[in-house]
């Protein structure tokens, strides 16, 4: 009988789970539908499904601190190829790329950063003016991160060029996915 009971609780308590979890995920879903890379987007907000809940500032601005995250990952990456770690020695025009390209998401961090302060402070006065910094910037983001992967376009494709576009580009879904629900937002007018 105890054990009945147990198997009982635990089905229950699986069906809940089930329950709450597909709730939040449907919702997630509908919340990425209007990005490029919707897995992707699902896959990276899916632990703000809490503090997020149903407004589109909160996704808006989980997207953005996860695209600052992935981008500070990858320039760090980046810093470390360009002093040689991880055996790795790159020459000529190729370090040269590089070194650009280090530039480049320097840059992108600081306009990130620069946005994610923005989305933390939107209020309803200024929420025009303030979400338009906001998509400039992640514009300007994804700019950098371009021009990073088109600086690596000449050279033959090694293994270390491939690692390097491989890593900026995933960066540039993740811009892409927080620049649409920051236009999501914009377009629906809501600063809370």
């Amino acid at each position: 009988m105890a054990s009945s009971n147990i198997l009982l609780i635990l089905f229950s308590i699986t069906i809940m789970l089930y329950m709450a979890y597909g709730q939040g995920h449907d919702y997630l879903k509908k919340v990425c539908s209007v990005t490029r890379y919707q897995s992707l987007c699902i896959h990276s907000l899916s632990h703000f499904s809490s503090p997020a809940s149903h407004s589109p500032s909160g996704w808006a601005r989980a997207a953005v601190s996860v695209t600052l995250a992935e981008t500070q990952e990858a320039g760090q990456y980046l810093v470390k190829l360009k002093t040689g770690g991880g055996g790795v020695r790159m020459r000529g025009r190729a370090r040269l790329a590089l070194s650009d390209c280090v530039e480049c998401f320097s840059d992108a961090v600081s306009l990130l950063h620069s946005a994610l302060g923005e989305m933390r402070s939107l209020e309803r006065e200024t929420f025009a003016s303030q979400i338009s910094n906001v998509e400039t910037w992640l514009s300007a983001a994804l700019t950098n991160q371009n021009t990073c992967i088109d600086g690596f376009q000449e050279f033959k494709v090694g293994p270390q060029v491939r690692m390097i576009t491989s890593k900026v580009l995933n960066t540039t879904h993740f811009t892409s996915n927080a620049l649409a629900l920051v236009n999501k937002l914009a377009s629906s007018g809501q600063s809370g």
